[in-house]
């Protein structure tokens, strides 16, 4: 048995991911790799990855990762699911049986597009609809969990060790121009499916390494908007976040940093008159959403990914470069899995947003 300070636990969790500026895919085979040398980081409770890019051919159609207890219930929600949406593919997510993925449930994926007489009758956009939709199924339909709904992207996950999730989901078979890795090592949550990492909302995900101290005051400002925290792990609260800063209030990537992640009032007063007053602006209308606590995340999107450190930098994550390849993670180690001769290592300044974009049209 080993004893306290025996037990290698680096400040938990284990962040990852990879980005390639041309839209060259990979394999995630590779990502899947970039885990096992930050194994001890983790503890067996949860592990995950998100993909983009990885459905061409039904990239114009949302793809719902499912979660299901029963049988029943996933014919009960597929009923539900006819009724908003035009499906156009129903299958069995492909998985591989090994010892150490256990008691999984039925895992399903669904490619979906509203109807549009719903859409017109309801007088709503199709992402806001899908988002309403996914919050409905989560809260209201016992047994079901909708884990991924965004286009040409999905999230794996499951209870285990991250390296071991990835050879259950068969990422090796998949190939994405982006990708995002998480072990977890959860502290005061429980280890279930549902709550392993990514968290994601249409193409937004999140992975986190870190503990969300200011997570009560996060939740009630964000569930005033519709959203509910329902997954027993704060990590949630960020995707809301996101989506509700980019895609209902339209901010940039740079102003929704400067939200979560918002410079001391000190650092605000000796910036430039427009800068200063931007950023104020930001600190005093969306107060209730900053971050407080430690935390490194890696946030992707469709067409990129951002890597953001708490203001003090209490989490690690280190970035490095290699031809039209931008890595993340939480030890270099990690990225000299996926790039050995990966060059420009660097490790970001507290609060500063790495953001990095495929090239248009390459995605």
């Amino acid at each position: 048995m080993k004893l306290e300070g025996q037990v290698r636990i680096p400040s938990g969790c284990a962040i990852s991911a990879v980005i390639s500026r041309e839209g060259n895919k990979m394999s995630g085979e590779m990502i899947t790799n970039a885990m096992k040398p930050m194994h001890d980081r983790s503890n067996g409770l949860g592990g995950g990855f998100a993909g983009y890019g990885i459905y061409p051919e039904y990239r114009d159609f949302y793809a719902f990762h499912i979660f299901f207890d029963k049988r029943e219930t996933r014919k009960s929600c597929e009923q539900f699911l006819k009724e908003h949406f035009e499906i156009v593919q129903s299958e069995i997510i492909p998985t591989r049986k090994i010892a150490a993925i256990t008691n999984e449930p039925i895992i399903w994926r669904y490619f979906v597009t509203p109807l549009k007489s719903v859409l017109a009758s309801l007088q709503l956009d199709e992402k806001e609809f899908v988002a309403r939709t996914v919050t409905k199924i989560n809260t209201e339909m016992n047994g079901a969990y909708v884990f991924s709904c965004g286009k040409n992207m999905g999230a794996f996950k499951a209870v285990g060790y991250p390296e071991d999730v990835g050879v259950f989901y068969k990422l090796d078979e998949y190939e994405g121009y982006s990708w995002t890795a998480h072990g977890r090592y959860p502290t005061n949550t429980p280890g279930w499916w549902g709550g392993a990492h990514p968290f994601t909302l249409l193409d937004y995900s999140i992975v986190h390494n870190g503990e969300i101290s200011s997570y009560d005051a996060n939740r009630r400002f964000i569930e005033m908007f519709g959203y509910k925290c329902t997954l027993q792990t704060d990590t949630e609260v960020i995707t809301y976040i996101m989506d509700y800063l980019l895609r209902v209030q339209g901010l940039t990537l740079e102003e929704a940093a400067s939200v979560i992640a918002a410079p001391f009032w000190s650092t605000i007063s000796h910036k430039d008159g427009a800068e200063r007053e931007k950023l104020t602006y930001l600190r005093t209308v969306f107060s209730n959403l900053l971050i407080t606590g430690p935390f490194s995340i890696v946030f992707g999107f469709n067409g990129g990914l951002m890597a953001l450190n708490d203001r003090l930098k209490l989490r690690s994550m280190v970035i490095g470069e290699k031809d039209d390849k931008v890595y993340i993670a939480s030890e270099e180690a990690a990225i000299r899995v996926m790039e050995p001769n990966a060059e420009n290592i660097y490790a970001p300044a507290g609060g500063e947003a790495v953001i990095i974009r495929a090239k248009e049209g390459s995605f």
